[in-house]
């Protein structure tokens, strides 16, 4: 299903005080910092998590000085150890946990030919470990509360495989199947998959061969600001409790 939207719905009555509790992986930059501000300015309680530490603390600091809520801890979502402490730590904070944005990713693209084996297993490791530790994390808490959403941030090359794109498209069309396989299995936990095309932010960094990344920069001429998909994961997590958005794909007008 396909959603284009800006307007958040009031929190739902099961709602806690104080707006419900999002964590963030992956919350230092694009489309994680987006996704916090946006929730923040609605109410929401955040606790985000990143590797670089100063960053994600100056996010949530900019969030805090702006009248919102927001606390920050170290993560690397493929350690699971250290899921699994970023949860409980908000867990502490806060008394409960109402939302996981499974946002942490990596975009090495390569041509399987370049034999980039260490950035197979990177991918592998974030985009798709990373989810499933998340949540192995905070399925029992939410369980046990009767309630909570996991929003999965996936990606267009989910839908579709391009050259240079296998690797990083297989660890998207996994996370779709394991979001598809933890709604099928909940009644009382919300699952949605959030699905960006070409959005600005630095995953292209990440690409090593000059080749491949001076043609993908091109591509990013069109591309839309990471707000846009926060906008829409604001929406997700602004649905009352019986209402399941199962997909968002958001991506520019222009993208073919």
């Amino acid at each position: 299903m396909t959603v284009v939207s800006s307007t958040v719905s009031s929190p739902s009555a099961g709602t806690a005080p104080g707006g419900k509790v999002v964590l963030i992986t992956g919350a230092s930059s694009g489309i994680g910092e987006a996704a916090a501000r946006r929730l923040a300015a609605s109410g929401h309680r955040l606790f985000l998590g990143a590797r670089r530490t100063g960053r994600v603390a100056a996010v949530a600091g900019e969030i805090e000085a702006a009248g919102g809520v927001a606390g920050h801890h170290a993560l690397d979502v493929t350690d699971r150890d250290s899921v699994a402490a970023f949860v409980e730590a908000a867990r502490e904070r806060y008394g409960r946990v109402d939302v996981l944005v499974n946002n942490a990713g990596i975009m090495p693209l390569s041509l399987l030919e370049a034999l980039e084996v260490d950035a197979w297993d990177r991918m592998i490791d974030v985009n798709l470990r990373g989810v499933l530790y998340g949540i192995a994390a905070v399925l029992p808490l939410m369980r046990e509360q009767g309630s909570g959403h996991v929003a999965n941030v996936a990606s267009t090359s989910g839908h579709r495989v391009d050259p240079t794109a296998a690797v990083y498209s297989a660890t998207k069309f996994a996370v779709r199947a394991v979001s598809e396989g933890l709604r099928q299995e909940s009644r009382d936990v919300r699952v949605t998959v959030i699905t960006p095309g070409l959005i600005s932010s630095e995953l292209t960094g990440g690409i090593t061969d000059r080749g491949v990344r001076e043609a993908v920069e091109g591509l990013m001429e069109i591309a839309i600001p990471a707000a846009a998909v926060g906008e829409a994961i604001a929406y997700a997590v602004g649905q009352p409790d019986d209402v399941d958005v199962s997909e968002i794909v958001v991506r520019p007008t222009a993208q073919g």
